[in-house]
Formats: structure tokens, sequence, C-alpha cells
């Protein structure tokens, strides 16, 4: 199911809402152990996970972006800046296992946040066939997905 995207006050945000079989804390594991998030996510690493903490994001010239984590509760919420928009993953349990809320705060809509967005549906793809033991092709998802959020994005920008 594609992020249900609207306009906001501060600008527009995307909601992505999954439902796991697993349990919070299966889940949180792989928003903030190192190991299990460079699974889904290579170029993320945790480096002091805490509110005003800080997570890198290692460029592939070896450089990096800090990335300050700005909520914290542990098993239950993980909110940091994303440039100059935020991101925020709000975990809670479900009978069947767990409900996963993503949601990103968009201050404005460039020709990089249709492929932002397709990159956050393939993440949580990714992160629901590791939980479940399979593999996905992230490349072919991610263009699949890519078309359908470049619609998405056009369509709340036109018709806000």
């Amino acid at each position: 199911m594609l992020a249900k995207l609207q306009k906001v006050e501060k600008g527009y945000m995307a909601l992505f809402e999954r439902h796991f079989k697993q349990s919070t804390e299966e889940v949180w594991a792989y928003l903030t152990e190192n190991p299990k998030l460079e699974q889904w996510f290579t170029e993320l690493e945790v480096k002091d996970l805490r509110k005003d903490g800080l997570i890198k994001f290692n460029m592939p010239d070896g450089s990096h972006l800090d990335i300050t984590i700005i909520d914290l509760e542990p098993h239950a919420v993980l909110a940091y800046t994303w440039g100059e928009d935020q991101v925020r993953f709000e975990l809670s349990s479900e009978p069947s296992g767990c409900q996963l809320l993503l949601k990103e705060d968009i201050t404005a809509i460039t020709s990089h946040t249709p492929k932002d967005l397709a990159g956050w549906h393939v993440c949580l793809d990714v992160i629901e066939a590791l939980l479940d033991g399979k593999t996905i092709d992230r490349h072919a998802e991610w263009e699949r997905m890519y078309g359908q959020y470049i619609q998405a994005v056009e369509k709340v920008a036109v018709n806000p």
C-alpha cells in the first residue's frame, strides 16, 4: 500500500502504515541495532541512541552526514532529522504482532521526493521480508514504486 500523502500546515506529510507478525521489540531492533539496520539501510549507522543522539548517513565517498535523533521512546518512537525534513517511526503492539507507522514531514516537494518515498516504501518491504526470513529484489521493487510515487506526489502537489 502506498503512503498516504497530504498537504499540512508546514508542507506535506507522508504516512506509511505496516503491520508485522513480530513484536515491537523485534521490529525495534531493525530500526536501532546496527547489524540489523545495515541489512535494510546500509548507509545508516546509529552512533548514540538517545534523544539528541546521533545517527550517521555514510556516503559512498567516505564522508557522512549527521542526523539528530529528536525523539526516542524505546520500542515505541524513533524520530530524526532528514535533511530539511523529519522522519518518525512509531511502533505499537497489536494482538497479532505490531503496527509500524512511518511519518515523514516534508518541508517542500522536490524532484527527489518521489525517490525518497519509494525508498522508504522499499525499506519497509525489506524489513518485513527480513523478519519473515525472505528476500526481495530491492532495485526492481524500487523501480516499480518510484513510478507510483511520481504520480502520488504530482497529485498531492496539484490538488493539496
